[in-house]
């Protein structure tokens, strides 16, 4: 029986179809934890964005399936060196309940799949899903307890100054908003970390389908993002508020709370195609758009 080089088989299928049982593998690792996030803290707001997450990931994997089509050089011990560290941490995280190592775990572990079976360009090539996957992380309590704090005094002082331009009868108490006849305590949700952190995604993503080059373009489009979140989670407060004193607080915690927090990615979206558009037209920054698919 004459022997086949691995290079051979490329001719008879999609090469990533021929890695069937290492995904068959990850299926089995991680489904359990998929399944853990989506009936535990995805259902919370917080982390409500989880799926989301996860369904970009797939999406930019599935458009880099290219990277196994390219002539394979595998790294089979760069890649045990990736892989042995990453099925540690999430033997460790399953085992112990931590989130952080079981999920941070998948980055190693694909790393380490890539390079053994087809190389580092693969590795190069689908280096931002990989990037990608560290918002799927909850991030650590201590980490948004010290960031959350200071995040809502500022986005509720902020928010009492807009509404007293405005014209209504706002008075702060810390993190508590007293308009009118309602008392309104300004949430984790509604300024803390984790909107700032799922913003994040959303506008990391959006350079990355532009695909621009310019590093100084990106530069100041990465900087922004966080002044950017901060804004419209504290618009999101005066929505809220608004909604609050004219409709009653039945309105402002049902389905308009949810509506609010939806408009809040598509504000704080259309401010980063805004600030993008006029860098546009800056000299030395303009650049054709190169989305990607």
């Amino acid at each position: 029986m004459a022997a086949v080089h691995p290079t051979s088989i490329a001719h008879s299928g999609p090469r990533w179809l021929a890695a069937w049982p290492v995904l068959l593998g990850l299926a089995v690792l991680y489904g359990p934890t998929v399944y853990g996030l989506a009936t535990g803290v995805w259902q919370s707001e917080d982390q409500a964005h989880g799926p989301l997450i996860l369904a970009v990931v797939l999406w930019l994997a599935w458009s880099g399936r290219d990277a196994f089509s390219a002539a394979t050089q595998p790294r089979p011990l760069a890649g045990w060196l990736w892989l042995l560290p990453g099925l540690l941490l999430y033997a460790v995280g399953r085992s112990q309940d931590i989130l952080i190592f079981e999920i941070g775990s998948a980055i190693p572990v694909l790393v380490g799949c890539l390079l053994a079976l087809v190389g580092p360009a693969a590795v190069r090539r689908l280096w931002f899903p990989l990037f990608f996957l560290i918002f799927l992380i909850p991030l650590p309590g201590f980490l948004v307890d010290a960031v959350t704090g200071p995040l809502k005094q500022h986005a509720s002082a902020l928010a009492a100054q807009i509404l007293f331009a405005a014209g209504y009868p706002i008075a702060r108490a810390g993190v508590v908003l007293h308009l009118g006849p309602y008392q309104l305590l300004v949430a984790d949700a509604c300024s803390g970390m984790h909107s700032i952190y799922s913003l994040a995604a959303v506008g990391l993503f959006y350079l990355h389908l532009m695909g621009y080059k310019n590093r100084l373009r990106l530069g100041l489009l990465v900087l922004a993002i966080v002044p950017i979140a901060f804004l419209a989670n504290t618009l999101r407060v005066v929505t809220l508020a608004l909604i609050t004193f004219h409709m009653g607080d039945a309105a402002a915690q049902g389905y308009l709370h949810g509506l609010a927090g939806i408009s809040l990615y598509l504000f704080a979206l259309a401010m980063l195609l805004a600030l993008d558009a006029l860098l546009g037209l800056l000299p030395g920054l303009r650049e054709p758009r190169r989305v990607k698919g």
